[in-house]
């Protein structure tokens, strides 16, 4: 599939490598940035969801600990 997607989240949150490892199953692309390491990250988290953990679309839109399943859902949706 060639959706890119973001995933903004600290390396300690299982929510997020489990939801990788399924993209990476299906062949979905995505960018894992580190809110820890990265302040300007944490900042935009903040701005776009309240500074929860967040997976950001190619649409702009976000979402918070979504299942896999419902992240590809969307992704196909907005293909």
């Amino acid at each position: 599939m060639n959706w890119t997607l973001t995933i903004y989240s600290p390396p300690s949150f299982r929510y997020c490598h489990r939801l990788m490892k399924q993209l990476d199953s299906e062949n979905v692309q995505y960018t894992s940035v580190d809110i820890e390491r990265d302040s300007a990250a944490a900042e935009h988290v903040i701005q776009v969801n309240g500074g929860n953990q967040t997976v950001v679309f190619p649409d702009g839109s976000a979402a918070t600990n979504r299942s896999p399943k419902d992240v590809l859902s969307r992704l196909k949706a907005s293909a």
